[in-house]
């Protein structure tokens, strides 16, 4: 081996032994536990993953990503780092990057929430913002093809991650309900934004023999509804949504159909209002997505209580609230955007007081 190979070689050792550190010195997030006067028999746990520490469930990505280019011999000493990102992702990013020593930019549609924007730019990282039909991923990859390392959140997200166990969500979930009246869940339900999330838990519940049901929860009109229904990887979007890190154009490679075992769409106007209604039940801000998850529990949850079954549904907390402060926390923007979230949040806030 030569030198300059050799020093290559320790570099990735330290920097793969940095991320482990990394992993040890972070605790498991909480497993939030509810029960509703609307839902007798039924709880209802929400995994609170904004309580990483760049605030959101992409750090478990955004660090699995970068310990897969690591072992994959793609990732050097002082070579930028470049992924697109609607902007949890990249904020995870930035922040290993920074714990690297490594340049980082980030590709996001101009549209993004401004507080993520400067999120990523407090961290160091550079926003590179496309408009109109730019696709984020394409100039993502031409600013790689000049020298950075393409870390690829929607084309390596379902492979990168260890989907039998490392701690992986499904896994600390379902470690988390050991003790609990209903260990086994009902179901569990996720966003999709890359896949991974989804491919990661529905592998998991297959791989232990759990009869645990994975649900993931779409803003109406979006790509993975389309995809999933019809079994169409070319799928595509027929609507728009505010809803950000979920809701995708098109059926992004790590959305896997075959381990998704129902998919609720959602309106923006209601994913808005459960989000609202989030707070008043936990008592601190949570994303669009997180209120995306809610509607799709509660839906859940009525056809079990019809049913006449009792258990239990687990959902993810995505991200912290503040980042939308001032678009989907500000009523004068949802106004600009045609939303009233009035309406919805009353019949969802009655939907939980009695059946």
């Amino acid at each position: 081996m030569s030198g300059d190979a050799a020093r290559e070689r320790r570099w990735a050792a330290e920097a793969i032994a940095q991320l482990h550190r990394e992993a040890a010195r972070s605790a498991d997030t909480h497993l939030l536990h509810m029960r509703f006067a609307g839902f007798p028999g039924i709880d209802f746990y929400f995994k609170d993953e904004a309580a990483h520490p760049t605030g959101s469930l992409k750090h478990r990505l955004a660090r699995s990503l970068f310990l897969y280019a690591l072992c994959n011999g793609r990732l050097r000493e002082g070579q930028t780092v470049v992924d697109a990102s609607s902007g949890s992702t990249a904020i995870s990013e930035a922040w290993f990057a920074r714990l690297l020593g490594l340049p980082f930019v980030a590709v996001m549609p101009a549209s993004t929430a401004p507080a993520k924007i400067e999120a990523v730019r407090t961290l160091g990282g550079h926003c590179e913002l496309t408009h109109g039909d730019q696709c984020p991923q394409a100039r993502a990859l031409a600013i790689a093809a000049d020298g950075a390392c393409f870390l690829d959140q929607f084309g390596l997200a379902e492979r990168a991650t260890d989907w039998r166990g490392n701690n992986n969500i499904a896994e600390s979930i379902i470690g988390q309900l050991a003790r609990e009246p209903h260990p086994q869940p009902a179901w569990i339900v996720c966003g999709a934004g890359t896949g991974g999330t989804s491919a990661t838990i529905g592998r998991f519940l297959r791989y232990r023999g759990l009869e645990t049901r994975l649900c993931v929860a779409e803003p109406s009109g979006r790509a993975f509804a389309h995809g999933w229904r019809s079994r169409d990887p070319r799928a595509t979007a027929s609507r728009d949504t505010l809803i950000e890190g979920i809701g995708r154009a098109r059926v992004e490679p790590g959305f896997l159909f075959d381990v998704v075992d129902a998919l609720v769409e959602v309106g923006d106007a209601d994913s808005i209002a459960a989000m609202r209604l989030l707070e008043r039940l936990l008592g601190r801000r949570y994303g669009g997505s997180s209120g995306t998850n809610l509607v799709a529990c509660l839906q859940l949850a009525t056809a079990m209580r019809e049913r006449g079954e009792a258990g239990s549904i687990v959902t993810l907390l995505c991200d912290r609230g503040e980042r939308y402060a001032g678009t989907l926390f500000d009523d004068g923007w949802l106004a600009a955007h045609g939303i009233d979230p009035a309406a919805s949040e009353a019949r969802l806030s009655a939907r939980l007081r009695a059946a």
